[in-house]
């Protein structure tokens, strides 16, 4: 009994002095793992001349791929971007996890030593960072070289500008936190609001409601929830005067039946949370102009791109967050 006993004080002590894995990963917080990433990022700048928001532009768009896929493994490091043991070591390569430099090269593998400790590891934060820039350096380092570099790598051009516009957010705001969200609407003003994505909705075909109605009066300010990029302005059949930007996490949010627009505001521009873009309207279902069909109120959606496709996604939950994040900070 005293065994038994003994054995089980002596696992407790040994939990306590020596965390677990999974404990002392959780002690990394968000803040630290983003001057990490910073660190990285400017350290490979130094080296190479290549803008540290270009990389972390990359690196934010790969995260938000990783992480809404199922067929590229989470992030296991501080930086997301993904090489195939393929790419990394060479197609013809018999070791697929091979980190010898000279036979990664002699099988025409991409994989790079990037922390000097004469191995190219696909698993090494500062080896993946050096690779990637070593493929940008082939193009160069301004804007233009480094949109064909990004077209010739994913081959897709959503995915060039949406790199684009995360690498114009991060230069422009000087930081990696861009994750910061507000209600759309201030709360000094009365509105109303319930879950209604997924709805029926019969105008112009039939079709789901792929958003939250937020109900005020005409004119309250619409505010963007997000540091983003102006993606869409204008008009639409059934939004009517409407708004798209694009987060940092590739998640697009929409705003529509506005009664017009912000004078300022252009597309491509950045926005933070809580700038006012609008204001409640009830435009939409009709030509240009169409207005007064439904009583004023905002329709906001959110919409994922995982690099391939983007789909909808319910609002309802997140828009209560902020909301209540914002009565709390008030």
């Amino acid at each position: 009994m005293f065994k038994k006993w003994f054995f089980i004080l002596c696992l407790l002590i040994a939990i306590i002095i020596k965390p677990s894995p999974i404990f002392a990963d959780q002690k990394i917080s968000d803040e630290e793992m983003l001057k990490k990433r910073m660190e990285l990022f400017q350290k490979m700048e130094a080296a190479t001349q290549i803008p540290w928001y270009y990389l972390a532009a990359v690196d934010q768009y790969e995260r938000s791929l990783r992480l809404s896929r199922k067929d590229i493994p989470e992030p296991k490091g501080v930086i997301s971007i993904h090489f195939t043991p393929e790419e990394w070591s060479g197609m013809e390569n018999p070791n697929q996890n091979d980190q010898n430099k000279a036979s990664i090269t002699l099988f025409n593998g991409i994989g790079k030593d990037g922390n000097g400790d004469g191995k190219a590891d696909r698993m090494n934060d500062e080896d993946i960072l050096a690779t990637f820039a070593d493929y940008l350096l082939q193009f160069g380092v301004y804007d233009d070289n480094f949109r064909i570099a990004l077209w010739k790598h994913y081959k897709r051009d959503k995915t060039v500008s949406i790199i684009m516009g995360k690498a114009k957010l991060y230069k422009t705001y000087g930081k990696l936190d861009l994750n910061q969200k507000t209600f759309p609407l201030p709360l000094r003003f009365n509105f109303s609001y319930n879950n209604t994505w997924g709805d029926a909705r019969g105008w112009g075909g039939r079709r789901i409601h792929e958003g939250t109605d937020i109900f005020a009066d005409y004119g309250v300010p619409v505010r963007s929830t997000c540091y983003g990029i102006v993606e869409m302005k204008g008009w639409n059949r059934f939004g009517g005067w409407r708004i798209g930007i694009r987060d940092i996490n590739n998640t697009y949010h929409y705003f529509a039946h506005l009664s017009g627009f912000s004078k300022e505001l252009k597309l491509g521009q950045t926005v933070e949370p809580g700038m006012q873009i609008g204001g409640v309207g009830s435009s939409g279902y009709g030509p240009p102009g169409t207005s007064g069909k439904f009583p004023p109120h905002l329709h906001y959606g959110m919409y994922k791109d995982n690099g391939r496709t983007e789909w909808s996604f319910d609002p309802y939950p997140y828009l209560k967050i902020w909301e209540r994040q914002d009565r709390k900070n008030r």
